[in-house]
């Protein structure tokens, strides 16, 4: 069964039930990783500054789940994606800042921080599983830093794209 580059809608079930990386839906597990990959000298300069971090408060955790499940979409969930390796921004939305941040970038630093293989669409669970990695970095970035509360940009389970 070959996966099509965008995922279905959030309400259907995925054709992959298996978690896409460690601690895909727990967010402790979200947490070690996101502590793992601040610890690399690269990914440890991002934070959000500026525009950047004024725009992840004005538009709030809900917004920014959608942005991110449209950046995704067009940017990282094809098989290959539109200039690979150079298709994210450094700046200009928190979701570009994060995914330098938390290596979902490119296909490349998928597969190597978060086991993704390059060469096929993502799955609806890793397409899922990379928002949750940016949300929850934006949301550890605008409470200051780490905390083992449950993710704000996933308050409501029912949610659509929760």
């Amino acid at each position: 069964m070959t996966s099509s580059p965008v995922p279905g809608p959030p309400g259907q079930p995925s054709d992959d039930a298996r978690p896409a990386g460690p601690g895909a839906a727990d967010p402790r597990a979200l947490d070690q990783r996101l502590d793992a990959l601040a610890r690399q000298p690269f990914r440890a300069r991002f934070h959000l500054r500026g525009r950047d971090r004024a725009t992840a408060g004005l538009k709030g955790p809900a917004t920014l789940r959608w942005h991110a499940y449209d950046l995704i979409a067009k940017r990282l969930a094809p098989a290959e994606p539109y200039k690979d390796g150079r298709q994210t921004p450094y700046r200009g939305h928190p979701v570009f800042v994060a995914q330098h941040a938390t290596a979902t970038c490119c296909r490349s630093c998928l597969e190597r921080r978060h086991g993704i293989p390059k060469g096929r669409a993502l799955t609806r669970v890793e397409y899922l599983y990379v928002v949750d990695v940016i949300c929850r970095w934006i949301a550890r970035e605008m409470t200051g830093g780490a905390f083992s509360a449950p993710d704000p940009c996933r308050t409501d389970p029912g949610h659509e794209i929760s």
